[in-house]
């Protein structure tokens, strides 16, 4: 019986180069925000939305989502990616805590430190057993808990910087003073600018071949 999940070596290799634009991409993209940050490009005034950090939050998923349906090469990577690499990346994000640490400190609000802390400290804890999961057996991949952890992932990152936009600009005053503008300058300014739609992205990728994954036990069932 096939295995559930694609891996790079069952494929030929991809065109001289190919495996270079990830990485170049990456570096532009670190360089481009890291750039804007040192501008204070997505600083905005107070009352109104910061329209150009969401752009720089949505760009690069969007970017994504058009490639992906586009692109059959893009495609193939993303089925071929593996899964346990992108798992233990989002580990990282139980460093969320240094929200908490921020709002003890006066420097980020109440409102958006805690689910943004809370959210990413939950996904991070969970990423060592869903890498467990798919290290034990390649159809876990395809387990309602590793796309409900997936789906739990977008859907915080999605939660904070809604909450962060949204009340901010609704009640200015919910936090005593306190506002999420911190986010929009270096060094915080990453976290939103790069990380959140990396995650996503990362999120996604895992979905498609959840999706791929089940397809095939559906298909493979018929037979």
């Amino acid at each position: 019986m096939p295995q559930a999940v694609m891996h790079l070596e069952d494929h030929a290799p991809s065109r001289p180069g190919a495996s270079m634009v990830g990485p170049v991409l990456l570096i532009v993209w670190f360089g481009l925000i890291l750039w804007l940050g040192a501008t204070e490009t997505f600083v905005t005034k107070a009352g109104q939305p910061p329209l150009r950090l969401l752009v720089a939050i949505l760009g690069p998923v969007v970017a994504f989502l058009i490639a992906l349906r586009a692109s059959p090469s893009v495609r193939d990577r993303v089925l071929n990616a593996d899964l346990r690499v992108l798992t233990v990346v989002q580990a990282w994000r139980f460093g969320g805590f240094a929200f908490l640490s921020l709002y003890a400190y006066g420097v980020l609000p109440a409102y958006f430190a805690w689910p943004a802390g809370l959210g990413d400290m939950a996904i991070g804890f969970a990423a060592p057993w869903m890498l467990m999961g798919l290290a034990r057996t390649p159809e876990f991949v395809a387990s309602r808990r590793f796309v409900t952890w997936n789906v739990l992932g977008i859907l915080d990152l999605v939660v904070a910087v809604s909450v962060g936009a949204i009340v901010t600009l609704l009640f200015p005053g919910l936090g005593g003073g306190v506002t999420t503008t911190p986010m929009t300058r270096l060094p915080l300014v990453m976290i939103p600018g790069l990380f959140v739609p990396a995650f996503v992205i990362l999120h996604v990728v895992a979905l498609v071949q959840a999706a791929a994954a089940r397809s095939r036990v559906s298909y493979e069932s018929l037979l």
